[in-house]
């Protein structure tokens, strides 16, 4: 695994979830929580050179290397504080040699044209400026034929029951904040349009659900839990913009912890999976 070592360029936006280590062992978590559902559909048969598009901390980068042992991965990511620490994750990971990790912006990407074989984003059009300028990117350093993979949120399907007022407050401005810097919370939805915009052929969308009820209680429990992590973990964020305060957040904390021990609970969220071809 190559390190390149860049100065922090200025304009990055802000990251909703901060960049504390709680932070960035959550989205380890996350990948782990969320990976049968995501990679349920994804097929790299074949592929050598694979790019990933905000790499991160590397949590989706350990899934991608693991389960496709064929792939070398050249992963790209706007921030240092988050590649310093995928760099020590894979230092000791039996997989590091196949993993190279570059500082660079993915709006406008340092490789020659058709340098890769396909290409994989994951929870990473939702906080850029402009999403679509990251997939036209992605094609272009793609090999005629490549495909590329790409999983994005739709916040607007968030749905517990039973009703709680102040969750659904806080939710709200999550998201009106998440916009207001520059990034969408929506997007998934519109991943269809975007790549058809871009060039991508081939163009399909799948909508994947968590749904769980009385039916499921265990694994109700830990969607609960780690939707309860996402959420707090923009609260100091949301407080210092002014966007909530602090006893609407300890309301909504209440109010988790409520819905945890309800019998009746229904968790609802879908999120957008999208695969196109150059």
């Amino acid at each position: 695994m190559s390190v390149v070592q860049v100065a922090e360029p200025q304009g990055e936006l802000p990251y909703i979830h901060g960049f504390s280590a709680e932070e960035q062992a959550r989205l380890v978590r996350q990948a782990r929580f969320s990976e049968s559902m995501v990679y349920r559909d994804v097929d790299f048969a074949g592929v050598e050179r694979l790019l990933e598009v905000g790499c991160g901390v590397g949590a989706q980068t350990e899934i991608l290397l693991r389960r496709y042992p064929e792939l070398n991965i050249t992963g790209v990511d706007f921030s240092q504080r988050q590649l310093t620490v995928a760099r020590q994750r894979l230092q000791g990971s039996p997989w590091r040699e196949r993993a190279e990790l570059l500082h660079m912006d993915a709006e406008d990407l340092d490789f020659a044209p058709a340098s890769f074989d396909a290409a994989f984003l994951c929870w990473i059009l939702e906080h850029v400026l402009s999403p679509e300028r990251v997939l036209a990117e992605a094609r272009r350093v793609l090999k005629p034929g490549a495909r590329l993979y790409a999983t994005e949120v739709m916040n607007a399907s968030f749905f517990l029951s039973p009703y709680s007022p102040n969750l659904q407050q806080y939710w709200l401005a999550f998201n009106d904040h998440q916009l207001a810097v520059g990034g969408d919370p929506f997007v998934g939805a519109k991943l269809g349009n975007m790549l058809l915009r871009v060039g991508f052929r081939q163009v399909e969308t799948q909508v994947k659900t968590w749904h769980l009820d009385s039916r499921e209680p265990h694994r109700r429990q830990q969607v609960l839990d780690y939707w309860s992590e996402l959420l707090l973990s923009a609260a100091d964020q949301l407080i210092a913009a002014k966007r909530v305060d602090e006893a609407l957040v300890a309301a909504m904390s209440r109010e988790l912890r409520q819905l945890r021990g309800n019998p009746d609970l229904v968790f609802f969220y879908s999120f957008i999976q999208a695969t196109a071809q150059v």
